[in-house]
C-alpha cells in the first residue's frame, strides 16, 4: 500500500490540525511496537479512489474534510480547490460526462453539502456519472439531535436527488463504499451518487496490509447491455417501410463515445438526423445529412423517428404538440433505461441497451442492399436548409454598433471553426439560445451547457473542468446574468492558470437592460443591472487577462489572442441592452408572456 503511518517506539500524537477538523478527542500517548504499518481513513479514501483511476478531486476545503484535500494532493492527485461548492460539484458532473468516470465533488458537511446538492441533483437529471462526498457529524449525534457543529442528516436529505447515496462509518468498509458509488454512478443510465463520511472515519486506524485488500478495484463499472434481438428487427423493419425517417441525437449518444458507430449509421441509412445542442458535433454541423437548419420542418414532417440516447421530455415538446405536426409519428427508441420507453408517447419500437450495442446491432442487420430515404423527402430538407442558412448568413455578418446577438456571435462562430478542438461553454437565455443554433460544432463532447434542468451558473464550473480533463482551450460563452451565478470562479480559473476565454455578452441585465421601475422609485427593475459593467476588470483583479470588445472585429481578435496565448481572458462583450426576448425563446413557459402573447 502507499500510503501508511510509520510508528517507532517513541509516543506519537495525532497532527493538531487532523484532530481540529475531525473533531477527535487527543488520546494518552500509546507506546506501540517498533515499525508497526497503520493506515487510516484519509488514507484509505485516496488509495480507493485511485485504485480506481480517479486522480481529480474538485471542491472546497473545511472542516472535516481539509487534511483529506492536502493527502490528496501529497498522494499525487489533482485537486482543484473552488470558491463554492455547487460550482465544485457542476464541475465534477461535467468531468463525468467528458471521461465516463465518475467526477468527484468534496463537500463539508451541512451548508457545503447543500451546495453541492443542486449540482447532484443535475447530474443525475442530465446522466453525468458523479459522486458528491461530503463529510458529516456522527450519527450518534445526528440521530439524538443533539446540535453538533452543522449537524444535519445528509444522507436523507440526499436520497430524492440521486441514484443512490451510502454512508461508511468503519475504515474497513471504506474501499466497498467508494466501489458500490462508482458502480452506481456508471451503471445503467449514469447519474449523482452520494457517499456520506462522518468525520470520526478519517482517523480511524488498521493494519495496512488488511487496508489495503478492503480495497476493491471496481471491474466494469458499465458493462454492455446488449438488445434482444427481435426488437432490432422490429426496428429495422419500421425503418423499411419510412418515407420520411429522422435520426434525433441526443446528449446520451455524446456520452456513449460510440462516435464511428452513429456517423456510420447516419451515412449509411442516409437519414437526416437532428442533434441535440450537447450531441453537436457527432457529426460535423456542417455535415450533408444535418437537418439542424431545417428543425422544425423535420419534427412536423417526420414519419418515423429514431431517438438515439435523446428522450422526449419538454425540450422536444414531449413528442406531441404542434411541433410534432398533425400526424401522428412512429418512434424507434435506443435507451440503456427500459423506465424510459413510453413515458411520454408510444414507442413503437423500443431498443433497450447500450448506444454502442444498439447502433452495431443496427447497423448489422441493416446489410449491404439498404434503400436510403426518398429524394422528395432529403431534397425538401435540404431545399429549406439552404433557405435558411442563406438567412442567417447576412445576420451574422451584422456590423450593428452596439452589437446585436447575431454580430457577436457570427465572429465567435468564426474562431471556433478555425480551432473545432475547443471546448464550448455556454448558458443564459438569449446567449444560449442563439449560440446553439449559430455556433457550429465539428467535434464530438465539444459542447457542453446548462442541459435538461436549463440550471443557470454552470458555465465556470463545466469550464474548469474542461479545461483540467481535457487540456484543450475552452471558450465560455456567457449571458450576464447566468455568469453572476459562479462569477467568482474566475479567481480560480486564474489560480490554476487554465486555459479559458470567458465571453460575456453584457446587456445591462436579464433578458434586456431595459425594464423600468413600475412604481417610479429609485430601485432598479428586477432584471436591470449595474449599466456598463466592467466584468473584465474582475479577471485583471486576478492576475488574467480582460478586454472590452464593442464590434465583432475587435470580439474575434480578442479571442484569438486569448486561445493562441493560453492564458485566463475575460472579454467583456458590449451588446445592444434592446437586444434579446424575454425568457429567450421558451416565452411558452413564462406564464405572463404566454398569456400576453394570447
Amino acid at each position: 500500500m502507499s500510503s501508511v503511518i510509520e510508528k517507532s517506539p517513541a509516543t506519537r500524537v495525532a497532527p493538531v490540525a487532523t484532530l481540529a477538523e475531525t473533531g477527535v478527542q487527543a488520546a494518552a500517548p500509546v507506546v506501540e511496537q517498533q515499525q508497526e504499518q497503520l493506515t487510516d481513513g484519509f488514507h484509505l479514501v485516496i488509495d480507493a479512489l485511485k485504485l480506481n483511476d480517479i486522480d481529480t478531486i474538485f471542491g472546497l476545503p473545511g472542516i472535516p474534510i481539509t487534511d483529506l484535500t492536502r493527502l490528496a494532493q501529497a498522494e499525487g492527485m489533482r485537486v482543484i480547490s473552488f470558491r463554492h461548492e455547487q460550482n465544485a460539484g457542476h464541475a465534477a458532473a461535467a468531468a463525468g460526462f467528458l471521461t465516463q468516470k465518475p467526477g468527484i465533488c468534496l463537500t463539508v458537511s451541512a451548508p457545503g453539502f447543500l451546495n453541492g446538492l443542486t449540482a447532484l441533483a443535475n447530474a443525475t437529471v442530465n446522466c453525468f456519472p458523479m459522486i458528491l462526498i461530503s463529510g458529516s457529524s456522527e450519527r450518534e449525534i445526528v440521530d439524538l439531535a443533539q446540535g453538533d457543529y452543522e449537524e444535519m442528516d445528509q444522507l436523507n436529505a440526499a436520497k430524492p436527488f440521486c441514484k443512490a447515496a451510502f454512508r461508511v462509518l468503519h475504515a474497513q468498509d471504506i474501499g466497498i463504499g467508494i466501489a458500490r458509488a462508482i458502480r452506481a454512478a456508471c451503471s445503467g443510465r449514469p447519474g449523482g451518487v452520494y457517499l456520506d463520511l462522518p468525520a470520526k472515519l478519517f482517523s480511524q486506524t488498521m493494519e495496512a496490509e488488511a487496508g489495503r485488500r478492503s480495497l476493491v478495484k471496481v471491474q466494469d463499472p458499465a458493462p454492455r447491455q446488449l438488445p434482444a434481438p427481435d426488437t432490432v428487427a422490429r426496428a429495422l423493419e419500421l425503418l423499411k417501410g419510412a418515407k420520411r425517417p429522422l435520426i434525433l441525437l441526443g446528449k446520451g449518444a455524446a456520452y456513449a463515445q460510440a462516435d464511428t458507430e452513429i456517423r456510420e449509421l447516419v451515412e449509411r441509412s442516409g437519414i437526416p438526423y437532428l442533434p441535440m445542442s450537447m450531441a453537436k458535433g457527432l457529426l460535423p454541423d456542417t455535415h450533408v445529412q444535418s437537418a439542424a437548419a431545417a428543425r422544425s420542418y423535420v419534427l412536423a414532417e417526420a414519419d418515423v423517428v429514431v431517438l438515439v440516447g435523446a428522450r422526449l421530455n419538454w425540450l422536444l415538446s414531449h413528442g406531441k404538440g404542434k411541433t410534432w405536426g398533425a400526424e401522428p409519428k412512429k418512434f424507434i427508441q435506443i435507451d440503456i433505461s427500459p423506465t424510459e420507453i413510453d413515458s411520454n408517447v408510444p414507442i413503437s419500437a423500443p431498443l433497450v441497451g447500450d448506444i454502442g450495442s444498439c447502433v452495431s446491432a443496427l447497423l448489422a442487420g441493416m446489410g449491404s442492399g439498404w434503400q436510403k430515404p426518398p429524394a422528395e423527402w432529403t431534397g425538401a430538407i435540404a431545399q429549406r436548409k439552404d433557405k435558411n442558412l442563406s438567412k442567417m448568413a447576412q445576420t451574422l455578418e451584422s456590423k450593428a454598433f452596439p452589437m446585436n446577438f447575431h454580430g457577436a456571435l457570427g465572429a465567435i462562430r468564426k474562431v471556433v471553426q478555425e480551432r473545432p478542438d475547443a471546448i464550448v461553454v455556454n448558458e443564459g437565455a438569449n446567449t444560449l439560445d442563439f449560440a446553439r443554433s449559430i455556433v457550429d460544432m465539428y467535434e464530438p463532447r465539444k459542447r457542453l451547457d446548462v442541459g435538461t434542468w436549463g440550471v443557470m451558473g454552470i458555465g465556470m464550473g463545466f469550464a474548469v473542468a474542461a479545461a483540467v480533463t481535457t487540456g484543450k482551450p475552452v471558450i465560455a460563452i456567457e449571458g450576464d446574468s447566468a455568469f453572476g451565478f459562479s462569477g467568482m470562479e474566475v479567481e480560480t480559473i486564474c489560480r490554476y492558470q487554465l486555459p479559458v476565454c470567458i465571453v460575456i455578452f453584457n446587456n445591462n441585465g436579464v433578458y434586456k437592460g431595459t425594464d423600468v421601475n413600475q412604481t417610479g422609485g429609485a430601485d432598479p427593475a428586477p432584471t436591470v443591472f449595474v449599466k456598463d459593467a466592467r466584468y473584465d476588470l474582475m479577471m485583471t483583479a486576478f492576475g488574467g487577462h480582460g478586454v472590452t470588445a464593442t464590434t465583432p472585429d475587435e470580439l474575434g481578435r480578442a479571442m484569438r489572442e486569448a486561445i493562441a496565448s493560453g492564458r485566463p481572458t475575460l472579454i467583456n462583450a458590449v451588446i445592444d441592452e434592446t437586444a434579446g426576448t424575454e425568457s429567450g425563446r421558451i416565452t411558452n413557459l413564462n406564464p405572463t408572456r404566454a398569456a400576453t402573447k394570447k
